[in-house]
């Protein structure tokens, strides 16, 4: 039975995990990565849309991404979204595509998306750690409904505790690979 809670947990885990691994590969880095446009949306005809969704996205170029829409009525309406959004890039359009020219990071912007990251990572943290909260509540309800004993329950306590650290190391790890990739040169 505790094993299922274990599961469980490690589950909600590896989804912040995730989640965290998806808004780290929307931060630019310096190189042209076409997840630096997943978390921009289109309304599109009523719809909230996703643009990798709405168009055709590659990079061609270590510093050059192209976007070119499955619909060209869209045109228009990506190009405002990316210049509103803050990947601080300018596109460029053809009328047939939309070019992103990744311009080289400055030290000040370098730092600043370290910042970012950080608080991304922290963000995720809170996550892991509300979710230990909620297992040792769950733990300490089976203690005081005598489902466990005070023996189990310090045991299930350290394992909660355990996992938790597991994944927090993990989100450290990530963010690391990442702020070393901002800050290449």
């Amino acid at each position: 039975m505790h094993s299922e809670l274990y599961k469980n947990q490690r589950q909600k885990m590896s989804k912040t995990l995730e989640v965290l691994k998806n808004d780290l590969n929307s931060v630019r880095a310096g190189r042209a990565n076409p997840s630096m446009l997943d978390r921009i949306t289109i309304d599109y005809y009523g719809v909230i849309t996703p643009i990798n969704q709405l168009a055709s996205i590659a990079a061609p170029e270590p510093r050059l991404i192209t976007i070119q829409p499955y619909d060209s009525s869209v045109l228009v309406d990506i190009e405002k979204e990316i210049q509103q959004s803050d990947l601080g890039i300018n596109p460029s359009n053809d009328g047939k595509i939309i070019r992103l020219s990744i311009p080289l990071l400055t030290e000040e912007r370098r730092k600043e998306l370290t910042k970012i990251v950080r608080k991304m990572a922290e963000e995720s943290k809170v996550a892991i750690r509300n979710e230990r909260r909620n297992m040792n509540d769950i733990f300490k309800n089976m203690e005081k409904n005598k489902e466990i004993t005070e023996d189990e329950l310090k045991t299930c306590l350290d394992e909660v505790q355990k996992i938790t650290d597991e994944f927090i190391e993990k989100i450290d790890e990530m963010v690391e690979a990442k702020e070393k990739d901002i800050l290449e040169v």
